[in-house]
């Protein structure tokens, strides 16, 4: 579904990422793991078109990217949820999932679709009328995957969802990917809680100071203590 050929970034003059090389086939949990400033987040920023500089090869559905626009991605069915959840101030639940819908064909069943994430979020449909930014960062960080997944994507790309989330979200949310991976979603995870990462992927890359040093099945890699000290630990 997704395969990245020799793809380099820059932030300005520092080159951040490296001849990054990976492939996702549709149905997997692929997850991205290394230290902080490995280049995880910036290889999603790049795969979704949201970094100034970049060469190399985005393929997507058969589909070369990189000369598109983010906007553009999304609608072929790619989607992001960055880190910072972008949820916006001032508009309710509704209104913000609502914002998912703009640029997707789903746009024409609006109500439907809402319904349908309502089912698949309980806590978000008690909570639909309510100003988002007034809910928890646990309820907010679901809030930006529903936005996500509002459009039916074939492949979905998260970034540190479990960031600063109380543990028993965090159980509710791991449920949910995989939930999401049996209903034909293919994700791409970068999470800094490795354990728990590697626990619902299928395969994993290791990344350090913006290069891959390292891939092979996520049980695999669960069961190398080496290279999660070397690459992973904090």
């Amino acid at each position: 579904m997704l395969q990245i050929g020799k793809l380099n970034a820059w932030y300005g003059a520092s080159h951040a990422l490296q001849d990054i090389t990976l492939e996702v086939t549709k149905g997997e949990i692929v997850c991205l793991i290394g230290r902080n400033g490995a280049g995880k987040t910036t290889t999603l920023k790049s795969i979704m078109g949201l970094m100034g500089r970049t060469r190399g090869s985005v393929t997507f559905k058969g589909k070369e990217l990189l000369s598109r626009p983010a906007h553009v991605r999304f609608a072929l069915g790619l989607a992001y949820v960055p880190e910072e959840r972008r949820i916006v101030q001032g508009l309710s639940v509704r209104e913000n999932l609502r914002l998912g819908l703009v640029a997707s064909p789903a746009k024409k069943r609006e109500a439907e679709r809402i319904d349908e994430i309502a089912v698949i979020f309980p806590r978000l449909a008690e909570r639909m009328d309510q100003e988002a930014v007034t809910m928890s960062g646990g309820e907010q960080q679901m809030l930006a995957i529903a936005r996500a997944m509002i459009a039916k994507p074939d492949l979905i790309m998260l970034d540190e969802p479990s960031e600063g989330i109380m543990p028993v979200l965090v159980d509710e949310m791991f449920e949910l990917f995989r939930n999401m991976k049996a209903q034909g979603t293919t994700v791409l995870l970068v999470e800094q809680n490795v354990e728990l990462a590697l626990g619902i992927a299928d395969r994993a890359y290791v990344l350090d100071q913006g290069a891959v040093v390292h891939q092979a099945s996520a049980q695999a890699l669960l069961a190398d203590d080496e290279i999660k000290e070397r690459y992973c630990s904090v």
